[in-house]
Order: structure tokens, then sequence, then C-alpha cells
């Protein structure tokens, strides 16, 4: 490893780290420079194990044996290491996780490639939570659903945070950004998905009749917890689902809600499989990972 010893919390060397606490910033740091943040050992080594390429390491000086067997196909990496306090300069906050890794951001993936080769996906539009983002794809990864798609202003899934709530599921489970609705809509469509829209309507399906027929190729769509889904994302569903609620209260957190609708399909797809005879959790390949 080269290791370099931090003197000056405001060396340019240091820039990936600086301003962590200014979310609108960062927002448009990252991906704008090419970078994402992985914080915790484990979720550097995830972000390794799938292929991504450090930029640099930040660590506190106990996390040194622990961080070293990860770099090892990374010997040219930089890794700086100091004290609580002088980490704290740099970053704007107590790192009580013990390090952090600036990554190279992958290429985007084509979504019309990952739904090629995908049967059940995730659709978000425009969530601005990075924790509800990250705990969507958390249940996408568990769930068994193969991508998430999201609309360009859906919040970023390579944002720390959400990298962080997902369990770095967000560097496990495939996902692309979608144009605008207007192409969007026929694109899902045309790869033969039924897109299914979570929505208060008095037209929608009881989520227990829906997932109990499940279409060979689902897309599940969730919108924003405040306003919900937009005209033109319900226009261009096919189906309109809801969760039942009762006691007064009339919905979900987004990323419970999207929970509750993969496990639905989820278990509506494995009775409709032991019906045909199908081994338990028996399926076709899902989408390889990148």
């Amino acid at each position: 490893m080269r290791i370099h010893r931090i003197d000056d919390p405001r060396d340019p060397a240091l820039v990936d780290y600086t301003g962590l606490t200014d979310v609108a910033l960062r927002r448009v740091r990252e991906p704008a420079e090419g970078l994402y943040l992985a914080e915790s050992a484990k979720v550097i080594e995830r972000a390794l194990a799938a292929g991504h390429r450090p930029r640099s390491l930040l660590l506190l000086e106990e996390w040194l044996p622990g961080v070293e067997p990860l770099l090892a196909d990374h010997p040219d990496v930089p890794v700086y290491v100091g004290e609580t306090a002088a980490l704290e300069a740099v970053t704007g906050f107590h790192m009580h996780r013990g390090a952090l890794a600036s990554m190279h951001r992958p290429d985007p993936l084509d979504p019309l490639e990952l739904l090629a080769a995908s049967r059940r996906v995730v659709v978000l539009e425009d969530l601005a939570d990075h924790t509800n983002v990250g705990a969507i794809f958390r249940s996408v990864a568990a769930l068994g659903a193969d991508a998430v798609l999201l609309t360009p202003g859906c919040a970023d899934p390579l944002y720390r945070r959400a990298v962080r709530v997902s369990m770095a599921a967000v560097l496990q489970v495939p996902w692309a950004r979608l144009p605008e609705w207007r192409e969007a809509g026929p694109m899902i469509r045309d790869a033969g998905y039924e897109l299914a829209a979570f929505a208060l309507r008095e037209d929608a399906e009881d989520l227990a009749d829906f997932a109990a027929r499940p279409p060979e190729r689902l897309a599940l769509l969730f919108g924003t917890e405040g306003e919900g889904l937009s005209r033109r994302a319900l226009a261009s569903a096919t189906r309109c689902v809801t969760i039942p609620m009762e006691h007064g209260v009339d919905s979900l957190n987004v990323a419970t809600a999207a929970a509750v609708a993969l496990w639905a399909v989820r278990a509506g797809e494995a009775n409709a499989g032991e019906q045909a005879g199908e081994r338990p959790g028996e399926r076709p390949a899902k989408a390889v990972r990148p």
C-alpha cells in the first residue's frame, strides 16, 4: 500500500473527501467527477468484489491491517491515514466507521439491454430520498428482482447514504437511467413488460389479486411519497395496483411498499410454479450482475 500520513487536511490530494456533509454539492460533484464513496471496510470489500476500481482510501490508523488484504490487487492506490480529528477536519463529520474509499464510477448500463436480460424489474420515479433508494435496492437484492430502472430525476444510488443503507446492494443489483416517459414508457412495454404502477386509485387492483397471477415480465413502478406518480408515469403504466390499508392509514413508506410488493409477487410466482409442477424456487436465469 502507498500510505500517506495526513499533515494538512487542506491537501488537494484529499479533495475527493471534502464537503461530504453538503448533500447538494456532492450530488453534483460525484457523478461529474466520475467517483462515488464507499463507507466502511465491508462496503469497500463489496465494491472491490463487484470489480469497481479504487481511486484512494481514507482511514483511521487502526483500520490499516483490515484494509491491507483488500488492496492486494491495487498496490499503487494511495491510502491516506490520520487520527480522528484530522479525518473529521477533512470530511466534516466523525468517521465512526473508520474507512472511506473513493471509487471510480462504473460505466452506465443501457436500459434496453437491462430489460432484455431481466424478468422482474423495479422502476423508481423521482425519489429524492437516498435512504429510500438504498432500502429499495436492498429489497430488490433480497427478494429476487433482477434490476432497477430510475427516471432522470431519481436520487443517485451511488451516493454514500444510499450505498450504506443498501448494505452495498447498489453495487450488486444492475441499474440504469431511463429517458423521459415519452420514450421510457414505450421502451418498457415494447420489451414485453407489464408496467404495474402502485397508486391510490379507485380502479387499482388489490396487490393480493394481482400477485396471484404475476405476468411473465413485470416492472413494478413506484413514485415519491408526497406527490406519488406523475400523470405521465400513470399514463405509461399498463395496470394500476394498490396495497390495501387498515386503521385509517392511507399508504406505506415507499421503501416498505416496494418490499411488500416484491414479496407478494415472489410468493405468487412460487405458488403458480408449484401448481405448474415446478420445483419450489425454480425460475429462469436472472440478469447477469455487472
